[in-house]
Parts: structure tokens; sequence; C-alpha cells
């Protein structure tokens, strides 16, 4: 299936290696805090200059300190979470609407979690800064769909990323919890913990294959829409 995706791509990234890495004539990495407004006109001025357009913006910067408890997260704490997850998305799409206005069509694509929709008992100023992309996506869609520009979110599940298999990840993590060697500890956290249907984690490439969909023109009829990538883990109506 051709997606008609477009084949230049402005990435950014406070620590950019990775992205210069795999840099070419179609891939311009930026480094720029997105947290802050003058990341976020940064990395929107970048394209249009690049490029002379933006088609397509992917909302995907987060940060997710497990906690211990509610009590535990100071007011700081909160704004740095809200400021870098939820903000991230206010400033950057704030800075590349004009764009798609003026151009009459652009595709908005918010990253979120299933834990927007299933609140975590340690994760709760991340849970809320999610719930909050999802809100504001479809306030976006609404207001923004009469000028031609599409908004949906995509929310995944447990998916075995870098974060998971780095030294001290969510993998180490569970393997001392449960007493297991690393590759039981993910198994059962999957099939036993979380109850998974399929009885696996996701992979970061099953996320993106979603993303891919809802940003291309092949899913010109969506818009405020949230696609759940996450295995089944939510059963709820």
């Amino acid at each position: 299936m051709d997606l008609q995706l477009t084949d230049k791509v402005v990435g950014a990234s406070r620590s950019i290696d990775t992205l210069e890495r795999i840099s070419t004539d179609k891939l311009v990495a930026v480094s720029a805090d997105l947290s802050k407004q003058v990341g976020a006109k940064s990395l929107i001025q970048t394209a249009i200059d690049e490029f002379d357009r933006i088609d397509i913006l992917i909302n995907n910067v987060r940060i997710a300190p497990i906690r211990n408890g509610f009590l535990s997260i100071e007011d700081e704490e909160w704004e740095v979470v809200l400021n870098t997850n939820f903000m991230s998305m206010v400033r950057v799409t704030r800075a590349a609407l004009p764009y798609m206005i003026q151009q009459q069509k652009g595709s908005i694509v918010s990253i979120s979690s299933e834990v927007g929709q299933l609140p975590d008992a340690m994760l709760p100023d991340y849970s809320v800064s999610k719930a909050a992309m999802l809100s504001l996506s479809k306030s976006i869609a609404q207001e923004f769909g009469p000028k031609g520009i599409r908004s949906n979110v995509v929310s995944p599940g447990p998916t075995r990323t870098p974060l998971w298999d780095r030294p001290g990840g969510f993998a180490d993590g569970l393997a001392a919890t449960f007493g297991m060697e690393k590759k039981a500890a993910i198994e059962h956290f999957a099939k036993n913990v979380r109850a998974l249907p399929l009885g696996r984690l996701g992979t970061a490439e099953e996320t993106a294959a979603i993303i891919a969909f809802v940003a291309s023109d092949q899913a010109s009829f969506v818009t405020g829409s949230e696609y759940m990538v996450n295995g089944g883990s939510l059963r709820q109506l």
C-alpha cells in the first residue's frame, strides 16, 4: 500500500546524536528543546527554510518518571512533566498551524499513551499529560477541520523500546521485581500482569506503521480520532 507520505523530514531532539547519524538531504536534524517556545519555533522555522511547507506534524515528546504515588510529586515536578509532554505539543502545533492553514491542508498526529485512558498510579503526572493531549487533539480537529487540517492521536500500550532494554531500564526493573531473568520477566508482565490478549509487548515498528497510516492521505477522512496500539489492553467500550 502506498501511503503517499513525504520523504522530507525535519526531526528535533535535545540530544540529536542518533538523528545526525541517519541525516541525509531528506532528513534534517535539529537540536531543540521543545519544552520551550524558542525550541518549537526553531523546529518549525527550520522545516519552512528547508522545504518551504509542513504537511505532517508528529508530536512525540515525552518523559515518564516513575513516582512513589501522588503525594510524592512536588509542584516543580508536575510542571516539568506537563511542560515537556503537553506544552511541547501546544507550542509546536501552534507554530505549525499558520503554515498548514495557508496550505489549506495538514495532518497532525500526537503520540499519547494508553494511560491517557487507563491512568497509572505510578505515573500520575504522565497520565494526566497524555489525557490532556487527547483532549487538545480533538479540539484542534474541530476548530481547524474546515481549513483542511486533520488532528489525530495514536496511543501505544506496552511497547518494547530502548527504555526497556537499557541498563536499569524497565526490563531490569521487572526482572528485579519478579525475581526472574529479563526475558521471562517481560513475558510474565505481558501475559500475566497486564494480561495482554496478544500475550506480548508491542514493537516500535508496529506503532510507527499506524502513525504512518493516520498521517497519510489514506486516512483523509479521519480526524478527531484516537488509534490504540496496545495488544488489546483496554477492554472498555
